[in-house]
């Protein structure tokens, strides 16, 4: 299975972005999908994540600015960043727990930052 990210960009404060990151490879069901950032020097945090029925979860940094949904039939999940600062300027990480077959564990899978920049 892999987490292939894209989206991120420069950008001024104030401004908008859209992550999306679609999850490939041998699948039979994702359950939970999220977002982590890491910024230099920091711990990698959540963002935000949301279950296969899609309920949600966010940090507090970023409620109201931030809003996650996915796309079950594209194994997609998405990002939508608005009124972007300074301060979450990060690589942005997806993340997965999927199930390859009916009769196996889940599995938790990352995939590849995607560098976000907010200048001021």
């Amino acid at each position: 299975v892999q987490l292939q990210a894209s989206g991120g960009g420069l950008v001024q404060a104030g401004g908008s972005l859209r992550l999306s990151c679609t999850a490939s490879g041998t699948i039979f069901s994702i359950n939970e999908m999220g977002w982590y950032r890491q910024a230099p020097g920091k711990q990698r945090e959540l963002v935000a994540d949301i279950t296969s029925s899609r309920r949600t979860n966010y940090a507090d940094s970023v409620k109201g600015r931030f809003t996650i949904s996915r796309d079950n039939a594209k194994n997609t999940v998405y990002l939508q960043m608005n009124s972007l600062q300074p301060e979450d300027t990060a690589g942005y990480y997806c993340a997965a727990y999927v199930r390859e077959a009916e009769w196996e564990d889940e599995h938790h899978y990352w995939g590849q930052g995607t560098l976000v920049t907010v200048s001021s």
